[in-house]
């Protein structure tokens, strides 16, 4: 796994500032609560949803942080159910992302259980 910086953070410590654009980073932690949680069909739909969208994204569990269009890193954070990941984006359409996320999560990625 790859760690990526927090969106959320700059260098020093200190909150990312980018002049109020568009790109502001956006962060929320999410349950899984579907009964496999990120597995490998699960991590798939997640990776297609975060293809849709002009942000990059990452998921983090754990202090362990992968890119959210990495099923393989999706899958080694071994979010289960009852776990929680944090979703970050940033781009033009990282709240839109994150908002899709959120939904596709709360949904149990359209799965029975």
């Amino acid at each position: 796994m790859t760690a990526k910086p927090d969106p959320m953070v700059s260098a020093d410590g200190s909150a990312a500032q980018d002049g109020g654009s568009s790109t502001e980073p956006v962060a929320r932690e999410i349950p899984i609560i579907n009964k496999r949680g990120l597995h490998a069909r699960a991590s798939a739909k997640f990776v297609q949803m975060v293809e849709r969208f002009n942000a990059e994204v990452w998921v983090t569990r754990g202090g362990e942080t992968v890119g959210g269009t990495s099923i393989m890193g999706l899958m080694m954070l071994s979010a289960g159910i009852g776990t929680s990941v944090v979703v970050s984006a940033v781009g033009p359409q990282a709240q839109e992302a994150v908002d899709a996320l959120t939904e596709l999560l709360g949904t149990r990625f359209g799965e029975e259980e």
